[in-house]
């Protein structure tokens, strides 16, 4: 059974965050009070209704209690997001995602018993932050306060070793997921799983996950 989920906020975060769960196949409801939101996505998502979603009756007849998840992405009005999230609670909501703009808006969810609060102006500036830091980084995720994968570029020094002579579980701990490589047919391309045989080619984007410490520690052996 597809997993159903309903996004409250269709700014650019929660439009893009209903548009990517429904592209995925899960049946996604986009709520916004602006039709003209509605209109931008209705297209895109299995159900996209305009209401105000600080009113209890309205949400329980679009059954947003019997989604797997609602994501709460309200950016302008905090007022409406603590408002909806308590209604989503009086609803026995399983489980709520809320966007929080500010520590302090994050403090005060926390406080009302919000699990999960998304900071995405956070995440977008340390992503920043990073790359203008290390310019070898092209992008990163962070999957816990731990661990990470960043998108690099081949270090000058791996170009034409193998996988085997670099070596990056064993002097690094980090876990080598893919290779992105020019070819005559393509700007980039994904070559697979690498093997110990692979070999690190001048162009090469590597995709790496470990734990942050080792991810900076292998960065700073290559300057």
């Amino acid at each position: 059974m597809n997993q159903r989920f309903a996004v409250i906020g269709l700014g650019q975060f929660g439009n893009s965050i209903a548009r990517t769960l429904a592209e995925q196949g899960a049946q996604v409801i986009a709520i916004d009070q602006d039709i003209t939101k509605v209109e931008r996505i209705k297209d895109q998502v299995a159900h996209a209704i305009a209401l105000d979603s600080r009113d209890a009756r309205a949400l329980e007849a679009q059954e947003v209690h019997r989604v797997d998840a609602v994501v709460v992405a309200i950016g302008e009005d905090f007022e409406s997001l603590l408002l909806t999230s308590v209604v989503l609670q009086e609803l026995d909501v399983k489980r709520i995602i809320a966007r929080a703009s500010s520590e302090q808006q994050r403090a005060i969810l926390s406080k009302l018993g919000i699990k999960e609060v998304l900071s995405p102006e956070k995440k977008i500036g340390e992503s920043v932050a990073k790359m203008l830091l290390q310019p070898n980084i092209r992008a990163f995720l962070s999957l816990s306060e731990e661990y990470e994968i960043v998108e690099m570029e081949a270090p000058p020094q791996s170009v034409g070793k193998t996988l085997l002579e670099i070596n990056l579980r064993r002097k690094f701990n980090l876990n080598l997921i893919t290779i992105k490589r020019k070819t005559s047919s393509s700007p980039l391309n994904f070559i697979g799983v690498p093997n110990p045989d692979t070999k690190i080619q001048e162009g090469d984007i590597l995709l790496i996950m470990g734990i942050k410490q080792d991810i900076q520690h292998f960065i700073e052996s290559c300057q």
